[in-house]
């Protein structure tokens, strides 16, 4: 998007003009200040004014065209192939496993869970053997550790991917996921009605904490806000991707012509570049929406949301100047009006209000709290860029990791 030159009229030093304390375009009066200052000023929040607005009409059109699994008839029977990677997850082995077999009992056709215990060392890789001693649907895998070139999460889904069918339907699982008994017949009649070749129901994201609060709804939004979904599901461009590894529904066969996870195993963000390899395959997926099928509760407290997104924010935009444009563009369009605002902008307030509403339909959207939430949004967004930055600095310096593992480097 363009924008051209804004003309400005000249203030005069104690006046409100067209760009001063009350003026439409939002600038503020800086006694003794030169003009060029406040017309610079005011430009910006009318910029980020107006990317806040744009986001806010991509964010009602989506909550417009989301697609949804649908409660009803079962799909035609194929086989089912759910794979969920552990490691070190002794609290959510056996909630986790109890929703996913409710689910399973419910599929049309044969059905298997395969569970890969990934190196734990805390009890879990015990608790898994005694539940497949129990269950004859769950298959327990012990995982290798991860090969050169490999990071960890790709390298235990492509393991696990040894053990599906070619065809039929395949399910990546995390571990603090919690599935409702009809979670995957409708995400597979939803992947074969829409013909699409992945789906990713985003879950229902369990935050209780303020940290959590403040950072976790950041997730949905950051893509109802900005990815015209419709077009994304059509599009073979890989920015148009989103997809949350939580929960994918995969056809098979297009899993294996893109390469499955082997083409993604150097990747941090595994999720997005899955989609973006089926893509590049000739396939097509979308992200939907998952609230009534799924809950997930990735984080609990600071430590753990800080540990979470470090390991990855530092990836996230492409490169260093990436992160550092869209943090400035974030900053533009949802910080500065709310600050302008504050100094009686009225174009700051129309920023700050489009930036909560479009929280607040998202929230509405995808099983999220609308109030009173939304409200702090720039304080959320000024809590993101802090966690990039962490992220970055960690990356840089060399003590990146994550459950054991050195992150951010393939050996």
């Amino acid at each position: 998007m363009r924008f051209g030159e804004s003309r400005c009229l000249p203030l005069r030093s104690g006046r409100a003009g067209w760009f001063g304390r009350a003026g439409w375009f939002g600038g503020t009066d800086r006694p003794g200040g030169p003009e060029r200052s406040d017309s610079v000023w005011a430009w910006a929040v009318r910029l980020g004014t107006t990317i806040a607005v744009g986001s806010l009409v991509q964010t009602v059109h989506n909550a417009h065209v989301l697609r949804r699994p649908a409660r009803g008839p079962s799909p035609a029977p194929e086989p089912l192939t759910v794979l969920i990677p552990m490691r070190d997850e002794i609290d959510n082995v056996t909630d986790c496993l109890n929703s996913v077999l409710a689910a399973v009992d419910r599929w049309p056709g044969p059905a298997r869970v395969v569970v890969l215990d990934d190196e734990s060392s805390d009890g879990t890789s015990q608790l898994l053997h005694q539940i497949g001693r129990a269950e004859d649907s769950v298959e327990i895998l012990t995982g290798d550790p991860p090969p050169n070139g490999w990071h960890g999460k790709p390298w235990a889904c492509h393991q696990m991917s040894r053990m599906a069918a070619d065809d039929g339907v395949m399910i990546f699982l995390d571990a603090d996921v919690r599935v409702e008994p009809d979670a995957f017949t409708a995400s597979a009649a939803l992947l074969r009605e829409t013909g699409l070749d992945l789906v990713s129901p985003y879950p229902r994201q369990v935050t209780r904490g303020p940290v959590e609060r403040l950072v976790q709804p950041l997730l949905q939004w950051s893509w109802m806000s900005t990815l015209p979904l419709r077009l994304a599901e059509r599009s073979a461009r890989p920015s148009m991707s989103a997809a949350n590894g939580q929960f994918l529904v995969v056809d098979g066969s297009a899993y294996r012509r893109a390469g499955g996870h082997e083409a993604v195993r150097s990747d941090i963000l595994e999720d997005i570049a899955i989609l973006r390899a089926f893509k590049r395959s000739g396939a097509r997926g979308v992200v939907v929406e998952g609230s009534a099928i799924a809950t997930c509760m990735m984080y609990d407290g600071w430590r753990e949301v800080r540990d979470g997104y470090r390991k990855s924010l530092w990836s996230a935009f492409g490169s260093l100047p990436g992160t550092v444009a869209v943090t400035a563009l974030l900053h533009l369009a949802y910080v500065l009006p709310p600050i302008a605002m504050m100094t009686g902008s009225r174009v700051g307030l129309v920023g700050y209000l489009a930036a909560v509403t479009s929280r607040m339909i998202t929230a509405q959207t995808t099983g999220g709290r609308r109030w009173p939430d939304p409200i702090v949004h720039p304080l959320s967004i000024v809590a993101f860029a802090a966690l990039t930055a962490d992220s970055v600095v960690a990356q840089r310096s060399g003590t990146l990791t994550w459950r054991g593992r050195v992150v951010g480097e393939t050996r």
